[in-house]
């Protein structure tokens, strides 16, 4: 079947409806759902009984940046920085050093196993030198599985932000084979460009964003999501325009805001949440429909050896080496090194050399493909097993909630207090977003002359105005207060 602009939302949209319903499904027999929509997608294509031909490696690279960036942002929106801060620095070396030490491992096993050279070979490593983001995202977030000693956040940490030194590394040693005059030393000036670039892009775009999102008035609450995807573009598109790394620039932005007072904040993180699973869908559906498992079937026994040795050697030997400074005990490295999980980004990363034209692309597509599925399918259906082995996991009702959670749930508050606004209040003629109140402190309804008003983080205080409050406890009674109580200079 060829895709035509008549049977393109029909093909699309029944195989967005399968891939939910058999997602909603599968975890009854401890399958990943992302592996499914992979298989769907497989099915569906030349290969698959749907018959879809389509082989376009430029439009599913295309898809694929897109849909990274939604599944990117929306996991820095969800990303505490409160529980990333004890575990920065360790998520920081795994996400860099573990990276590249992943990298050159994996390469010179595969140097030494086949006819490539060291330069394919460090390619091919650095394609599959990340965990992925939507992989772990996805499958953490989906069986709820709650850790101990921050390991959670640690891992979400990781899986975020280490995309952008895979990239670099992808980018750096496919130019080392398409130009084999030059020297390894050469990538070193692109590397720093590109993180250092990325890095302050990424936090001056938060702090702009901000700005934005709490200045502007649009007038309608379903705006300020529209608003907050066109600021996600602008700012992947301009950081990769002056030499920077996108994808780490929208990470850092959407961490950054995920922690900040934002109008209409609950909304934004909802749709984010419910876009992200959207691009997830979209990009394995893509990826799978890309591949022909034909054309993967004579590549399967070195794609099983190469895969074992990065599940076996190359992450946990990476891992340790990593962490080998930090307190941590041997448990938890274990299961750090088990969640290694490869999924999208890594085939999408596989698409440039593709692209590129390079001899041995299609060996390597087809290659870092079966290690993403066996990546998936081995540690995606065994991290709650490991987890329990290993003496990681928390019980279901002790498991922490994030401040997020509160956003996106909605959930109650233990009391309700009302204060009314008096004229030398701090609070009047401001707006609520701008009194920053404690996140254990909501206003859920203000009285103001015998009528009800809802808030928003834009609704203006006014004199007299009562307050309806939801608090925690007591304590986030006095900081709202405190707040309430500094009066302005008459």
């Amino acid at each position: 079947m060829n895709l035509t602009i008549e049977n393109i939302l029909l093909v699309g949209s029944l195989l967005l409806f399968i891939s939910i319903i058999v997602g909603k499904t599968s975890y009854r027999f401890g399958v990943p759902t992302l592996l499914l929509f992979l298989a769907i997608g497989m099915l569906a294509g030349s290969d698959g009984i749907g018959g879809i031909r389509f082989d376009d490696p430029k439009l599913a690279q295309f898809i694929g940046i897109v849909s990274l960036n939604f599944i990117l942002f929306s996991g820095g929106l969800d990303t505490s920085f409160k529980a990333v801060k004890p575990i920065l620095r360790e998520g920081l070396m795994l996400s860099t050093l573990g990276v590249l030490l992943t990298a050159v491992s994996l390469g010179t096993f595969v140097w030494f196993v086949t006819d490539f050279t060291i330069y394919e070979s460090m390619l091919l490593g650095s394609i599959v030198s990340s965990t992925d983001a939507a992989a772990v995202f996805s499958i953490l977030r989906s069986k709820n599985l709650a850790l101990k000693n921050n390991l959670r956040p640690t891992l979400e940490l990781e899986s975020g932000s280490n995309d952008p030194m895979a990239y670099v590394l992808t980018l750096a040693f496919l130019t080392l084979v398409i130009n084999q005059d030059l020297s390894v030393w050469s990538i070193i000036p692109l590397f720093f460009q590109q993180m250092i670039v990325g890095g302050i892009a990424g936090f001056a775009f938060g702090k702009l964003s901000k700005i934005i999102i709490n200045k502007i008035k649009l007038g309608f609450e379903g705006l300020y999501p529209v608003l907050v995807i066109a600021l996600m573009f602008i700012t992947f598109s301009a950081t990769d325009f002056v030499g920077g790394n996108g994808f780490l620039a929208i990470y850092i932005c959407s961490v950054y805001l995920g922690n900040q007072d934002l109008i209409h904040k609950s909304t934004i993180l909802k749709m984010f949440d419910g876009i992200a699973w959207l691009m997830q869908i979209v990009l394995f559906l893509t990826l799978g429909l890309l591949v022909f498992p034909s054309q993967i079937i004579p590549y399967m026994g070195i794609g099983l050896l190469i895969s074992i040795f990065l599940i076996v050697v190359a992450r946990p030997l990476s891992v340790f080496i990593s962490l080998m400074f930090f307190k941590m005990k041997l448990r938890r490295r274990f299961y750090i090194s088990w969640v290694g999980l490869r999924g999208a980004v890594p085939i999408v990363f596989a698409t440039y050399p593709l692209l590129a034209g390079i001899e041995k692309a299609n060996m390597i597509f087809n290659i870092v493909f079966f290690i993403s599925v066996t990546s998936v399918l081995i540690q995606g259906t065994t991290l709650s097993i490991f987890a329990k082995w290993l003496n990681v996991a928390l019980p279901e009702e002790v498991k922490p909630i994030t401040e997020n959670d509160r956003y996106i749930l909605n959930l109650p508050k233990s009391a309700m207090e009302e204060i009314t606004i008096p004229a030398r209040s701090f609070a009047v003629d401001k707006r609520i977003i701008d009194l920053h109140f404690p996140k254990s402190a909501f206003i859920v309804m203000i009285k103001r002359n015998g009528k009800f008003v809802r808030p928003g983080g834009s609704t203006i205080i006014e004199v007299d105005d009562t307050l309806v409050l939801l608090l925690d406890n007591e304590d986030s009674l006095g900081e709202v207060n405190e707040i309430l109580s500094n009066t302005t200079i008459a």
